[in-house]
């Protein structure tokens, strides 16, 4: 086990229990009750509970940082130079129709820059996470990406409404934190889409860093409206080449 600092372990805690909610509740699925939040959005219980189980665990050890969350957008409370950054679930829809493939997904954005961050399937019990300076890592191996080279060989992930233009051989799993993950791991040789907000990216972004990738520049301040581009240095460029209306 490589050492993590106490700021990773209260995020891997409070993901691990919030887990144990979507994890029951995913089972029952059918007989979730469901509010719409928005026209592709909706939103459910598990996700409210899971958040509050997130935010209680990790508001206990630091009472005083701020917060930016889906579904309770931004909180300051005395720390605003520290913003836990949480998303209980990213790839709600698929989680609302039993497909499993959906993530927690947390992150600490100290000073405007992202610090650490982790993005855990509960259902296939993945844990990735990253510190700055620290590396990435998968269930407590070191991972790197991807170190292909040549682009036909390559497997890329995109997502959201809008088609993006490309040609390059492309997925849409419906779970931008995961989408970010694969790449860290070398699964996804790269992930392109734009549309979204800090939540969905921000534990991603240190996650595809530390793991070697490059990534366009993200004022993670901002909360919406962010598009990403990552992939593994290597290909990074020719991928940008084969997307026409990015």
């Amino acid at each position: 086990m490589n050492s993590i600092s106490a700021n990773l372990n209260i995020m891997i805690k409070a993901a691990e229990k919030a887990s144990k909610v979507l994890i029951r509740d995913f089972g029952e699925v059918e007989k979730l009750q469901v509010s719409i939040k928005g026209p592709s959005d909706f939103v459910t219980n598990s996700d409210k509970k899971a958040e509050k189980i997130i935010i209680d665990e990790l508001s206990k050890s630091r009472k005083k940082f701020s917060i930016i969350s889906e579904e309770t957008g931004k909180i300051e409370n005395l720390d605003t130079n520290n913003f836990w950054i949480i998303d209980p679930i990213d790839g709600t829809t698929n989680f609302l129709h039993g497909v499993p493939h959906f993530a927690i997904s947390i992150a600490l954005m100290s000073n405007n820059e992202i610090i650490s961050g982790l993005i855990f399937d509960p259902i296939k019990n993945e844990m990735f996470y990253a510190e700055k300076n620290n590396g990435a890592f998968f269930n407590n191996q070191r991972i790197r990406v991807s170190k292909k080279k040549k682009i036909e060989e390559c497997l890329f992930a995109t997502g959201g409404k809008k088609e993006i233009n490309n040609n390059l051989n492309n997925r849409r799993s419906g779970s931008a934190a995961l989408d970010m993950a694969y790449v860290g791991a070398g699964r996804y040789d790269g992930y392109f889409q734009k549309d979204l907000n800090i939540w969905d990216i921000a534990a991603g972004i240190i996650i595809v860093k530390e793991a070697g990738g490059k990534i366009n520049d993200i004022k993670c301040s901002t909360i919406k409206d962010h598009q990403v581009l990552a992939a593994s240095n290597a290909v990074y460029e020719k991928m940008i080449e084969n997307l026409n209306n990015f």
